[in-house]
């Protein structure tokens, strides 16, 4: 089966394509003033995660248990960057605080926000955050790679072992 593309350059996008979406919301943080929230960080964090998953499924060329094992925990990062997304346009971008919200307690308890203030630190509240990037809810871009970075995973697990 040759069709479509291999496991290693699903890898590779999946590394690469979440550094790009935090990197893209760092310029619109710092230069365009759109403040994140504490569900955008925790949307960042996941991208990372997936990053640094697909990487280990990159670098595990054998066994051929661990890349299936990095594509699983790309998937499930994937969905719960999807849940995070979906949240945050439903419920978090109504309600007047998400201070002690679960994506609030998960980047403080990480200390991930103090470490890294300039990237990881929430500035503002989920209903102020709410905004727009050519029309379209900002999350929604979020969703979107979330999605596509999930499909990713999945056809690295249907790709034969080996």
């Amino acid at each position: 089966m040759k069709a479509g593309l291999s496991a290693r350059r699903l890898l590779a996008a999946a590394a690469v394509l979440p550094v790009a979406a935090v990197c893209a919301a760092l310029v619109t943080q710092h230069g365009m003033g759109m403040q994140p929230c504490p569900w955008c960080v925790l949307q960042r964090l996941i991208f990372v995660g997936i990053s640094l998953s697909a990487l280990l499924g990159l670098l595990a060329a054998r066994p051929p248990w661990l890349r299936r094992l990095a594509a699983l925990l790309m998937f499930a990062l994937a969905a719960c960057g999807v849940a995070a997304a979906l949240w945050q346009h439903h419920v978090a971008a109504t309600s007047p605080s998400c201070n002690m919200t679960l994506a609030d307690r998960i980047v403080g308890g990480l200390g991930i926000d103090a470490l890294w203030p300039q990237v990881f630190a929430a500035y503002t509240s989920c209903a102020d955050a709410a905004a727009t990037l050519l029309g379209v809810p900002y999350e929604f871009y979020s969703l979107t790679l979330f999605v596509l970075l999930g499909a990713a995973a999945v056809a690295v697990l249907r790709r034969p072992a080996g």
